[in-house]
């Protein structure tokens, strides 16, 4: 499958652990960009190493996977306003999760619909994810981000972070530390005067 993806775009490769620990591979790459052909959606690719650790989920490819956390996996967070926030996961072998939350670790809504393809190339040892998001997913006043890759099994099991914490400062990885999110300008990539029914009753 190849990248589709064109100007405007914003591309963030993830380069260390949880706790500020540099990878030992090539870094992952998360790229957010205009969707040309549809308007109501925006497109979030993935890029980067093939682990196949763990296995393939047990769920269809193309369709929300609960728990796709425990697998391989890139997730991509979106904060908006009073810690209401889009979390996206992306699998290579095709399930995905998209998690709406309003205040942290609370699910707002859960196992939402997406157009997701994904393709692996086993000689490379590469895989390559792309999402159209719609732009209803996100909450109002989105305005900082967060991507995260995990990988591996057992006491080998990775987790990284674009945004990392700081070393020492905790025992183990949390995705849901909003505090490390980092601030991002979508304008060029996302209308400025969005709204979404999605987020309403949680207003």
């Amino acid at each position: 499958m190849e990248s589709s993806i064109a100007s405007p775009s914003k591309s963030f490769s993830i380069t260390h652990q949880w706790d500020g620990s540099a990878i030992d591979h090539a870094p992952i790459t998360v790229t957010i960009a205009q969707d040309p052909s549809d308007t109501s959606c925006f497109i979030l690719e993935t890029d980067g190493p093939f682990f196949n650790d763990p296995g393939r989920p047990k769920g269809e490819a193309g369709q929300p996977y609960d728990g796709l956390w425990d697998y391989e996996v890139v997730e991509a967070f979106f904060l908006g306003d009073d810690e209401k926030y889009l979390e996206v996961e992306l699998c290579p072998h095709g399930q995905h999760l998209v998690l709406l939350l309003s205040g942290i670790r609370k699910f707002y809504k859960t196992k939402l619909s997406l157009v997701f393809q994904s393709a692996i190339n086993s000689d490379e040892g590469t895989w390559r994810g792309r999402a159209k998001i719609p732009l209803e997913y996100l909450p109002p006043g989105v305005k900082r981000f967060n991507a995260y890759a995990i990988h591996g099994s057992d006491e080998q099991r990775m987790y990284e972070a674009l945004y990392h914490a700081p070393k020492g400062k905790h025992d183990n990885p949390d995705f849901h530390r909003l505090e490390y999110f980092h601030e991002i300008d979508l304008t060029d990539v996302i209308p400025s005067n969005l709204t979404s029914k999605l987020w309403e009753i949680a207003m």
